[in-house]
């Protein structure tokens, strides 16, 4: 799981609860924390804006290895990326001898130093993205409105919204016009069976099309009481008379 240091998601990385879950530490965050102190002119932090080219050569290495297979990236980031790294952390442990404790440069080197072991976890699987900077954009239109979810009308009514949120993002991350999902999912949930309902999650949806059946001869013994040949008939698979 990609997260920054926020305690909430402690619970979902327990090891005895989940052993298999491991935690790599967004990239993004820890970069973030030396750029806020790398603002503000002749009064930046010197040791901020080294630290910022020092990523900027690690991003710069990962934006070669976007096209590659998990495996591809993997092997690429051992050898372009992982010198790049150790060098970051020597770097680090230097500069955080000699800024004051306390102080908010200590507070970004920390942060990265304290969880080195998750913030390098790519490094040896090359399914785990540098960042999660993607799911952030995802996020941001129902961030940008937090204020407004507050007036959303209770609890269950927020809960309710949520669901919403969660499926129209999910709707775009696989391609589909939220609009069109919602709209026939909306129409077939009353008849979809309880054991299928998973079909109409996004990444598994098809668009409902009505089956066409095409009846042959009439009954045995010509007695006209089937539908004439080529007769065609429209309705749904599930519609009796079809």
């Amino acid at each position: 799981m990609i997260t920054d240091q926020y305690a909430g998601y402690n619970a979902a990385l327990d090891a005895s609860v989940y052993p298999l879950r491991k935690s790599a530490l967004c990239a993004a965050h820890a970069r973030r924390r030396f750029e806020e102190l790398s603002r503000g002119g002749p009064g930046a932090s010197a040791v901020a804006l080294e630290a910022l080219q020092r990523w900027a050569r690690i991003y710069h290495a990962e934006g070669s290895f976007v096209q590659m297979s998990a495996e591809q990236r993997r092997q690429s980031r051992q050898v372009l990326s992982r010198p790049l790294w150790d060098e970051l952390e020597v770097w680090l442990k230097l500069q955080r001898r000699r800024v004051l404790d306390g102080s908010k440069i200590a507070e970004a080197i920390d942060y990265s130093l304290g969880a080195w072991t998750a913030l390098t976890r790519r490094l040896d699987d090359g399914a785990v993205a540098i960042d999660n900077n993607h799911i952030e954009r995802q996020i941001k239109p129902w961030k940008l409105g937090a204020k407004n979810w507050m007036f959303v009308g209770s609890e269950l009514a927020g809960q309710r919204a949520a669901v919403v949120m969660s499926l129209v993002q999910s709707a775009k991350l696989n391609g589909l016009d939220p609009w069109a999902y919602l709209r026939d999912v909306l129409e077939r949930l009353p008849t979809q069976p309880n054991s299928r309902i998973d079909e109409l999650l996004p990444h598994r949806w098809q668009p409902w099309r009505p089956t066409t059946y095409v009846y042959g001869a009439d009954h045995a013994g010509g007695s006209g009481a089937g539908p004439p040949r080529n007769r065609r008939h429209e309705s749904s698979a599930e519609d009796p008379a079809g």
